[in-house]
């Protein structure tokens, strides 16, 4: 691995979970295709790309910024996922994993933006 972001085990983590968000958008009905499953998918990118964007040799406040827009987008779709459910998309063990898996990726991007400060 030559990027400093691809050894990171929350870049994994966080990628493993855009994989399973994009599975599970592919399930949505076809008229959520442009609105919440569109919403989603790019939340659950949006915390993979801004862990690597922001660990590409940049100062650690700089990298830690990057981070915090990571959080904001797990915490996205996390909202996605209760609409999700409300909406009937996801049955109850299946939301459970997913929201496992985002608070797993948040307390990891916690201990993160600590060690670099």
């Amino acid at each position: 691995m030559s990027f400093k972001f691809e050894q990171l085990k929350v870049w994994q983590k966080a990628l493993d979970l855009a994989d399973e968000i994009d599975q599970l958008t592919r399930t949505f009905p076809r008229e959520e295709v442009y609105v919440l499953s569109s919403q989603m998918k790019r939340a659950a990118d949006s915390v993979v790309l801004n862990i690597a964007e922001g660990s590409t040799g940049q100062s650690n406040a700089e990298f830690c910024r990057f981070l915090r827009y990571s959080l904001r987008s797990d915490i996205e779709v996390v909202a996605c996922l209760y609409l999700t459910k409300r909406r009937k998309y996801i049955n109850e063990e299946r939301f459970s994993t997913l929201y496992h898996s985002c608070e797993e990726v948040l307390v990891m991007i916690n201990a993160l933006i600590k060690s670099l400060k």
